[in-house]
């Protein structure tokens, strides 16, 4: 028997970094997002050996051990894992699997396109197909926060897990308690117009998140003034980027994304560096009319919006400038899972 699955990456729209606690345990977060037709892949072939296989085909890494209830965290394929490790434990009785699992991702990590976190929910998807397990979106979106956050204490926040396992346009809000996603009714021309509209552009440089987000951590420990405060602009950019979304008001949606950038740049310094203001004045010279890093900021993907008439044009220019571009669309349903036998 063979089960497949996949999850989409996604883009953050607004509010990036409101979702990491302790700021949006004490204030509360929102953030607005939506995932795209760029995919973690997840195949899992069930043996009778007694092994457990993981390839990371993207990663060229793989780990191979006799089957057992727990494996070790120590640097190879964490990810993979620390998702069994909870699994066996949770939904298996301690009992050890055996299966061969091969993985890869559409994008490299440190993209700034939520790749990690995609990966673990694309992971329990096929589990939850394969074993029958009783979970709804929230719980798996849960179930994968915690194994990242709390399992295996990597940094981060949480949108990631719940733009991948609900999919499409969410606003989203983030308490010390709970999670609530909403999903956004977006009408297809506004859709059509954002993707005619819409740029990735990959600078080449992939980046570890962790030390931007500590920094963000460490600041609202601290009650640094400066860094909260810009917080608050990203969680209320969140809520103008929902009403001119719903709208299609594509001049205001560049409006807050350049806000956003410049109040992104404000809570850590790690998050833009000379390379990344060059590109940004590039694109801005060259006919974009916003342009933010994804995801935590420090490299990875810059997203990009201008006129359709010139996107042709400013994907020429990026090109001769180096790197990749990429016009994708958007992908309104979240992870799925399908089983072959």
């Amino acid at each position: 028997m063979i089960i497949r699955s996949r999850a989409p990456l996604r883009l953050g729209l607004a509010g990036g970094g409101t979702d990491v606690s302790p700021y949006s345990d004490i204030y509360g977060g929102a953030i607005l997002n939506v995932t795209i037709s760029m995919y973690t892949y997840c195949t899992i072939e069930v043996t009778n050996d007694n092994k457990i296989e993981f390839f990371a085909t993207d990663l060229n890494k793989n780990f191979s051990c006799e089957s057992c209830p727990t494996l070790p965290i120590d640097g190879v394929l964490d990810l993979h894992k620390g998702v069994y490790n909870r699994i066996v434990k949770d939904f298996n009785n301690g009992k050890p699997l055996s299966f061969k699992m091969t993985t890869y991702s559409e994008a490299p990590a440190g993209s700034g396109l939520g790749t990690s976190s995609t990966m673990v929910v694309a992971i329990l998807k096929a589990y939850v197909e394969w074993l029958k397990l009783p979970l709804g979106e929230y719980d798996i979106a849960k179930l994968a926060y915690e194994i990242e956050r709390e399992d295996l204490q990597l940094s981060g926040g949480k949108q990631d897990q719940y733009a991948a396992t609900f999919g499409g346009f969410n606003f989203m809000q983030f308490n010390r308690d709970s999670v609530i996603v909403n999903p956004l009714r977006v009408k297809r021309w506004i859709i059509n117009e954002l993707e005619c509209s819409l740029v990735l552009y990959f600078t080449g440089v992939s980046r570890s998140s962790a030390k931007i987000i500590n920094d963000q951590i460490d600041n609202a420990k601290k009650g640094e003034t400066k860094s909260i405060a810009a917080m608050d602009e990203l969680k209320e950019q969140a809520y103008l980027m929902k009403n001119y979304l719903l709208v299609g008001n594509i001049n205001g949606i560049c409006d807050v994304l350049k806000e956003s950038w410049e109040s992104k740049k404000k809570v850590s310094q790690s998050i833009t560096n000379n390379f990344i203001n060059e590109c940004y004045d590039f694109i801005m010279e060259n006919g974009g009319k916003a342009a933010k890093v994804s995801g935590a900021g420090g490299g990875g993907f810059m997203m990009i919006i201008c006129d359709p008439k010139d996107r042709c044009n400013l994907v020429e220019k990026l090109k001769e400038k180096g790197g990749n571009t990429y016009t994708i669309t958007f992908e309104l349903d979240g992870t799925r899972g399908w089983t072959i036998d």
